[in-house]
């Protein structure tokens, strides 16, 4: 009988002492020509397991649930019979299994190697659980019908008791399981590899294969045989062969993606391109969304870059880059990038892949010292000083003094950085070798760098630079070096936005010698724009114009903005239609219709309503075909300047357009009371009641009824004129869940009466005059009721 097992035990600790100990065993083995396994599950707590049924009385799922939970997730394991899955679901632990073909679930309860008699048990917990998975016979096992009523009657093995062998081998002899040390091995041979310890790994992998031949971690170990060897040098041959059988062997293993790009780099390391080429077709195509697949784009683009065909092997390291998230992927891509690009002068893309590794794994250039130190001497000639010196320090975190070239690289950090914008840094770094060497080989040229430094950078803050700067300008007054402060002075000023302050010393600033410094007239002038960029910021419109004036600047369209804001803020009209003004002609469509916009608002509020229809207008033909609401606003302007000019017909128009962009907005209530309004002294009650309709749904939607009872009178009237009374008194009726005053509810009330006395319901109607005249017995609705009653 051919047989084999694999066993997985975990153990978790739990919040009290106690351990969860879960043992799962699957085993595989044929009767009768046909395939079957057993699928055994064991604890030291009793849990329980159960069968879930389809329809039909096929199983479809086995559950089992545990109420401790492992604290780390199990891998889903699977054969031919079964899939076994986990899950955590309100802290209780579920081990689901589902067939591929047919199973049937039976608890271990009885030890016959113990256990003096057996019954059959219908345990609903159990410390051991079997599931035997099938093809269409189960096997050994026959099922019998037994009625609910029988009595379960033990089976005593006490004088007939049967001798126990244990497990048999293929030829029926027994097998002697000794116990064995290479679970603690394996761990070890685990712990040395991750300690880079690769020749004490491999002579242990070595001692247990030969100890252990049949160990279940056989495929574990060849596996790690194979990774130390690719960590050798000289070790790709037996990288191949060890692969060739690893990949023979254990073909459904997790970690065959890992071992076909380890296989295709040996390979591709020996010369051997068309077998690396053949591994990595597999590797790429069965293996496609695994990180070796990334891995093995690096190593196919090292293999095309040393066969000359560098230009490819940049296509797959872009590829590994762009498509991993593994950090150690991306860092060892970008670093070939960064050597390629460098080495083809393109030195700001490498200085980008560069970058890349210092911001997401600093430590990878000390993995590859010498190549590192290469690259970085490759920057410096390049003039790339801010990516050498980054590299430079990411080396130094993680090295020492040991180091040969440490001394060097910790000056050399400071003396590039202070060729770049970077001068703060630089002196950090200059002042950090000082500290470290204070009689070091290179003190002289770190000094001369640091004294190079002193008019960009200082170890204090801005306020105490500038106080400096003062002492310096006062003792060396006539000598370069208080020329010097005052230019730095008024730069440093100008950096932190001191603009008003440099313009109150402008004139020793202009006096310096141009030749020396001549951007000094533009540094007058910067501080002359960002104080009117304060300003404008500031809504300090009269500073702004000073500013402007006094220093022959212009303001120009970039200032418009705040410009045009500053005057509204400021009421100054006729400055914000100039500055409108000047670009509504402007080429740029959305830029029109932005000072359109603000051109129509200024003469709304002046008044020049001519120009307001005339602007809103082509306003209107630019944003016609917009989705947004952008300047739709205008639509509103246009209304409300009609309504204004009391032109009753182009508010009609207008409020169509109003409607139609916003629907029924609360906003636009006042609007719709306007044209019914127009409606109702028009004696028009189609236009009555199709805004009166409007101001009541908007009303109803917004829970308001700051209209009422207005509109529903109005709306009321129109009906009654249109002789449709039933719309009428509904419209007169909503006007009772809404509390109105007095005289309004008098005659509302009134009117309630006279419509029902119109549809001939003469009880209603009188109850309704009565309801009016209580409601305000002096008012003039009241004694029309009492006339209406009397009649």
């Amino acid at each position: 009988m051919f047989k084999w097992m694999l066993s997985f035990l975990l153990l978790t600790s739990v919040s009290t002492t106690s351990l969860l100990a879960l043992d799962i065993s699957l085993q595989g083995a044929k009767e009768n020509f046909e395939n079957y396994s057993t699928l055994h599950i064991k604890d030291k707590d009793k849990f329980l397991c159960q069968e879930m049924s389809n329809d039909f009385d096929v199983i479809t799922q086995i559950i089992c649930a545990f109420s401790k939970s492992p604290s780390k997730k199990l891998k889903t394991l699977q054969n031919d019979f079964f899939k076994i899955e986990t899950q955590i679901k309100n802290k209780t632990f579920f081990i689901i299994i589902t067939p591929y073909k047919n199973m049937k679930l039976y608890p271990v309860v009885f030890n016959l190697s113990a256990d003096d008699s057996v019954y059959e048990a219908n345990a609903k917990l159990a410390l051991h659980w079997m599931i035997v998975g099938y093809n269409k016979e189960l096997p050994y096992i026959k099922k019998h019908e037994v009625s609910d009523v029988a009595i379960n009657f033990p089976f005593m093995l006490d004088k007939d008791k049967l001798p126990y062998v244990g497990s048999l081998d293929m030829q029926g002899n027994p097998v002697y399981i000794q116990e064995v040390n290479d679970v603690s091995d394996y761990l070890k041979i685990k712990r040395y590899y991750d300690e880079k310890n690769y020749e004490k790994c491999l002579e242990l992998i070595d001692e247990v294969m030969l100890e252990y031949p049949s160990s279940l971690f056989n495929a574990e170990l060849l596996y790690y045989k194979i990774r130390v060897n690719s960590k050798l040098e000289e070790k790709n041959d037996e990288v191949i062969e060890l692969s060739k059988v690893y990949l023979r062997e254990y073909s459904a293993d997790d970690n065959v993606a890992e071992v076909l790009s380890l296989i295709a780099r040996a390979y591709s390391l020996s010369g051997i391109s068309g077998q690396a080429d053949y591994f990595f077709d597999r590797l790429f195509s069965e293996h496609e969304d695994s990180p070796y697949a990334k891995w093995g784009y690096i190593y196919k683009g090292e293999m095309l870059e040393e066969s000359g065909l560098a230009s490819k092997a940049l296509d797959y390291y872009l590829k590994a880059l762009n498509e991993t998230a593994d950090i150690d992927i991306a860092a060892t891509a970008a670093y070939r990038l960064a050597f390629y690009k460098i080495n083809t002068a393109n030195k700001a893309e490498a200085s980008m892949y560069a970058m890349k590794i210092i911001k997401a794994k600093p430590s990878f250039f000390a993995s590859k010292y010498k190549k590192s130190l290469e690259l970085i001497e490759t920057f410096v000639d390049e003039g790339e000083y801010e990516t050498a010196a980054a590299i430079a320090q990411a080396i130094v975190n993680e090295t020492d003094e040991e180091y040969e070239e440490y001394e060097s690289l910790v000056k050399n950090i400071g003396i590039w950085l202070a060729k770049t914008p970077k001068k703060q840094e630089a002196l950090a770094s200059l002042n950090e070798y000082l500290k470290k060497f204070p009689d070091g080989l290179y003190d002289a040229e770190v000094q001369v760098a640091k004294d190079s430094l002193f008019f960009y950078v200082s170890d204090s803050n801005v306020s105490t630079k500038i106080v400096d700067y003062n002492k310096l300008i006062d003792t060396y007054a006539e000598d370069s070096i208080g020329k010097r402060a005052i230019y730095e002075k008024a730069k440093l000023m100008c950096d932190n936005g001191m603009y008003n302050d440099v313009l109150e010393f402008k004139d020793s600033l202009l006096a310096l010698d141009a030749t020396t410094y001549p951007d000094t007239q533009t540094i007058v002038n910067d501080a002359a724009l960002g104080a009117m960029e304060l300003a404008l910021k500031n809504k300090e419109c009269n500073s702004v114009l000073k500013i402007s004036s006094e220093y022959s600047i212009k303001l120009s369209d970039k200032w418009d903005d705040g410009v045009y804001a500053c005057a509204m803020k400021g009421a100054d009209f006729s400055l914000a239609k100039e500055t409108a003004s000047k670009n509504l002609k402007s080429d740029n469509i959305d830029m029109r219709k932005k000072w359109l916009y603000r051109y129509i608002k200024v003469d709304f509020a002046t008044g020049n309503y001519s120009d307001v229809v005339k602007a809103s207008e082509e306003l209107i033909s630019l944003i016609a075909d917009d989705k947004g609401f952008e300047y739709k606003d205008v639509y509103r302007v246009l209304f409300d300047t009609y309504s204004r000019l009391e032109n009753a017909d182009k508010m009609i128009e207008a409020i169509a357009n109003v409607q139609k962009v916003y629907e029924n907005s609360y906003k636009d209530i006042e609007r719709y009371v306007a044209v019914m309004a127009i409606g109702s002294d028009r004696n028009d009650d189609n236009l009555v009641l199709q805004y009166g309709q409007e101001i009541m749904n908007i009303q109803k939607s917004s829970s308001s009824n700051a209209q009422s009872p207005f509109v529903e009178f109005s709306v009321y009237q129109a009906y009654i004129n249109k002789e449709d009374f039933n719309k009428a008194l509904e419209v007169i009726k909503s006007l009772d869940s809404v509390e109105l005053s007095k005289a309004n509810r008098s005659r509302q009330k009134y009117l309630l009466g006279s419509i029902y006395e119109k549809l001939w319901r003469g009880e209603e109607s009188q109850a309704a005059y009565n309801e009016s005249i209580e409601a305000d017995p002096s008012s003039a609705w009241a004694k029309l009721a009492e006339g209406a009653k009397e009649d």
